[in-house]
């Protein structure tokens, strides 16, 4: 399989994307939109499509914005595995007719969410997951919600069996978590979740956010 992988900043990465893929043989391929002119595989070439987080809002202007939203319909007409984050979730929303707005609350830290339905069978009905937004999607008419917490409901859909869009983060180890805050420290203020910096990168991440992001992602790419 080829997973093809949209990354928005250089310090969100695949983490446990990664991993799986390695675990399952899969061929990984990450594109760099934002810096590269827009560079983007097609659809032809692309077995599972990874969508990341980033700074920028599907609400922005720029080219490479509507040619990613290109391709993701692309890929829904031939009905192939999608996968985003964050940012990558908000895309897959706006791509099909979705509004992305200002969220009510901003979410950055460590915080639970919780499982709302067993469709994906043998998930933890609540996980304490890496906030890092002030933006949200609406959940398309014909897709389930997965996972809300306290502060925002909209936090995971699933639609078409064969699309995920987390608004949070499953995907970061240890490492990943330290790449992210040192680099993006000040977007910490403000946030309804009150943590420091120091004290969202001395959380210890859940090893089961690994175990479920693999969950996650065998389902979309069962068939």
């Amino acid at each position: 399989m080829r997973i093809n992988v949209l990354q928005h900043t250089p310090n969100e990465g695949v983490g446990a994307i990664g991993d799986w893929a390695k675990e399952n043989n899969h061929d990984l391929y990450i594109y760099h939109p934002y810096f590269y002119n827009g560079v983007l595989p097609t659809a032809d070439e692309t077995d599972l499509l990874i969508i990341l987080g980033g700074p920028m809002s599907p609400n922005d202007t720029d080219e490479w914005i509507y040619k990613e939203r290109e391709l993701i319909r692309d890929l829904l007409k031939v009905n192939k595995p999608m996968f985003g984050a964050c940012y990558g979730a908000q895309q897959i929303t706006k791509a099909i007719g979705y509004t992305v707005s200002k969220s009510p609350v901003k979410e950055v830290g460590w915080d639970k969410v919780y499982l709302e339905t067993d469709t994906i069978p043998y998930l933890p009905k609540e996980l304490m997951a890496l906030h890092w937004h002030e933006e949200m999607f609406q959940i398309p008419k014909n897709a389930e919600l997965l996972f809300s917490s306290e502060h925002l409901n909209n936090q995971v859909f699933l639609l078409n069996q064969n699309v995920i869009g987390l608004q949070f983060h499953f995907e970061p180890g240890p490492y990943d978590v330290k790449e992210i805050v040192i680099n993006d420290y000040t977007y910490a203020v403000d946030s309804v979740l009150n943590q420091t910096p120091q004290e969202i990168i001395n959380y210890d991440v859940p090893e089961e956010n690994k175990e479920v992001m693999f969950k996650l992602l065998d389902f979309i790419t069962q068939s």
